[in-house]
């Protein structure tokens, strides 16, 4: 029972160097990456306790059952306050397109055919300018009829 105590321990400790040993290596890479890397990591970790979620979901069930208990007046439109654009092709709906970065590939293929844009833009050639153009183009976007939800 010792020895097998002792070898758990052993594996326990070993690994606790590997560990350490791995962060140094990455750590000590060059001054630019470790600020990179620090960057996005502080604003990815949200501080939110493990329990809200679980409300969250209850409330959100109940809110869903409610909504879907009360039927809709036959004055209103089906598409009022709905916010998207529809692929054509595929009938993908996509409603957030707010950043060009993280737009979806065929947004940005429909801008440019449209004649609304004069190219895809690469993440690194985007610019003050560049997004105004971006967000005005996106708006006309918007009102093109085969595009709309």
């Amino acid at each position: 029972m010792t020895e097998v105590l002792f070898i758990l321990i052993a594996i326990i400790i070993a690994y606790v160097i590997y560990v350490i040993v791995s962060e140094q290596k990455t750590t000590s890479t060059s001054p630019v990456s470790q600020a990179e890397t620090e960057k996005p990591v502080a604003a990815v970790k949200p501080s939110i306790p493990r329990s809200v979620p679980k409300n969250e979901e209850v409330a959100a069930v109940k809110s869903v059952a409610l909504a879907t208990s009360k039927p809709e007046p036959a004055t209103a439109p089906l598409d009022a306050g709905k916010r998207g654009l529809k692929d054509p092709k595929t009938g993908e709906v996509a409603t957030t397109y707010s950043n060009y970065r993280f737009t979806k590939r065929w947004i940005k293929e429909a801008l440019v055919a449209e004649g609304l844009l004069d190219k895809v833009y690469k993440n690194d050639e985007l610019n003050a300018d560049i997004g105004a153009k971006i967000k005005s183009a996106v708006l006309k976007l918007e009102a093109i009829d085969k595009y709309r939800v």
